[in-house]
């Protein structure tokens, strides 16, 4: 009895003393920051025999994790566990930071106690560094849905007038023509016109939001996907295979077993008729205009932060609808500014096929040479000229003189080869190796160009603003790079992934030590006036 009296009290003064090994929660885990010019410095000193474990460590900027995108020191292995022992430092760069950055730990004593998961929070004052996509994958995070929506609308307006809606209008009005054919009345009113271009745009955005949730969530480039040759020329193909029906040799349209059990419901035949526009909408979206620019890519780096698909998606489907409203005025005008049923409209019929070869060319000219497509160009244009002088000589005195003049400029180009305009050197980059070179061993600044054979807004880039001799006389400071992405390969996909770029084009600016200027960053086309504010 009097032993175990003896066991009990010396066992109880044991843990007494032992808890002066202890100590408090605030005194194991001392946390501190300082804020330097281009990052925060955060830090964790560990009181002794105390550590911290790796995968408790969580960095929160606002709502994002940035974890995984900040460099962590190494851990060491202790108990088969990977932790840190006596301090815990991370650099956090400006570029990541919103006004409020967060760290939660956990951590334990090699007494013998665990301490319970803890966090704390910083704010910071963020200075205006940022790019346009920082700028609104930011705005994302902190305005609310309505004004975010309100202003991924005002993008999707401002993207109507690039050339990446251009090539659809065309499509939509030969739909709204053939519909028309198909009237009693040989006449659509506006009604049906505005609910042909409704779907036409809803499909669109469904297409460009799926595309783009997917792109954010999967960092896959969907887009770069349809932009391979075989992709191409099957597409071009279809718009071949339009054109030639609208030219009368044939009719596309079901099987005659199929349109005999839909031809007593009304109804039905309506469905059919715009389910093919939603197709066509949805198609069109994916193959005829890959743009890419600030509000796209600033939606699809808030939802590659966040995860945050349905803001993201929703923002994209309201700006797509934004981009499609030119589409909608021209649906709804058909029915009141459309004349007069008659012969006229097999004349517009073939008219728009023409305008369908047009794109087709349009879509060939990511995949075939230069003077190929100069040289099918001539052939259109001689082709069209031949068929007006059929069917109308006076219309054609009148646009002959033009037709003639465009197809000697075309002879000319063929036969003299296409003169290049932006006359900038480039050095094309293959992969990341050979980019994480020229960066350790330049005299220069440098500015990197993601750059695609099938990209519209690359082209207007070099045609346009690598062309003004303001920009180039600029750009003769820096050493220019290339990244070739036309074949989307892994190797692309790499170097898109370390610098956000979810498509083309895009520019990447360095100083002279090889240090990212974020703040420069451009997204989509920009004018020599605009490409020079910037840069300078």
């Amino acid at each position: 009895m009097y032993k175990k009296l003896i066991l009990s009290l010396v066992f109880t003064l044991s843990l007494f003393a032992g808890q002066d090994n202890f100590v408090s929660q605030n005194e194991a885990f001392k946390i501190s920051s300082v804020e330097y010019k281009d990052k925060v410095s955060l830090e964790i000193i560990l009181a002794k025999d105390i550590y911290l474990y790796d995968d408790a460590i969580k960095i929160m900027s606002g709502k994002v994790n940035i974890t995984k995108q900040v460099k962590l020191q190494k851990p060491v292995v202790y108990h088969k566990e990977k932790v840190y022992l006596n301090s815990f430092k991370v650099d956090i760069p400006r570029t990541l930071i919103t006004n409020e950055i967060k760290i939660s730990y956990q951590g334990c004593s090699t007494a013998g106690i665990c301490y319970p998961p803890s966090s704390k929070k910083f704010n910071f004052l963020v200075k205006k560094v940022e790019n346009e996509t920082d700028v609104i994958a930011q705005k994302m995070q902190t305005g609310s849905l309505i004004s975010i929506l309100g202003l991924f609308f005002g993008f999707g307006l401002l993207l109507s007038l690039t050339p990446c809606i251009f090539p659809m209008i065309p499509i939509l009005s030969s739909i709204i023509v053939t519909h028309s054919k198909n009237e009693k009345s040989g006449n659509i009113s506006a009604s049906k016109g505005f609910m042909l271009s409704l779907v036409y745009v809803f499909s669109m955005s469904i297409a460009y939001t799926l595309a783009g949730i997917l792109a954010g969530v999967f960092g896959a480039n969907i887009q770069a996907m349809l932009q391979n040759p075989t992709v191409i020329i099957v597409f071009a193909s279809i718009f071949i295979i339009l054109a030639f029906s609208m030219f009368g040799y044939f009719k596309l349209e079901l099987p005659q077993s199929w349109q005999r059990n839909v031809q007593h419901s009304g109804a039905k035949e309506s469905k059919k008729g715009i389910f093919g526009v939603a197709i066509m909408g949805f198609l069109s979206a994916l193959i005829v205009g890959p743009c890419v620019a600030p509000p796209l890519a600033g939606a699809l780096v808030y939802i590659g932060q966040t995860g945050d698909a349905v803001l993201g998606g929703l923002s994209l489907f309201v700006m797509s609808f934004g981009m499609g409203l030119p589409l909608l005025i021209v649906g709804a005008g058909a029915g009141k500014f459309m004349p007069k049923p008659g012969g006229w409209m097999d004349t517009v019929s073939k008219v728009f096929g023409v305008v369908m070869l047009g794109i087709a060319i349009y879509m060939l000219q990511r995949v075939l040479s230069d003077t190929t497509i100069m040289f099918l160009w001539l052939l259109l244009t001689i082709g069209s000229l031949l068929y007006i002088i059929k069917i109308n000589k006076l219309f054609a005195y009148i646009t002959s003189i033009l037709l003639v003049f465009i197809s000697i400029q075309l002879l000319f180009n063929i036969f003299l080869g296409v003169k290049k305009t932006s006359h900038l050197d480039f050095k094309y980059i293959k992969n990341i190796s050979e980019l994480n070179y020229e960066l350790k061993n330049t005299k220069k600044p440098i500015m990197l160009d993601f750059w695609a054979s099938w990209c519209v807004s690359c082209k207007e880039l070099e045609d346009i603003t690598f062309s003004h001799k303001d920009v180039q006389k600029e750009l003769k400071k820096y050493k220019l790079l290339k990244i070739d992405m036309t074949e989307n390969s892994t190797e692309d996909q790499a170097l898109q992934k370390r610098f956000k770029v979810f498509g083309p084009p895009a520019l990447i600016f360095f100083d002279k030590n090889g240090n990212e200027i974020n703040s420069k960053k451009i997204v989509g086309y920009k004018t020599p006036k605009q490409f020079l504010e910037i840069i300078k």
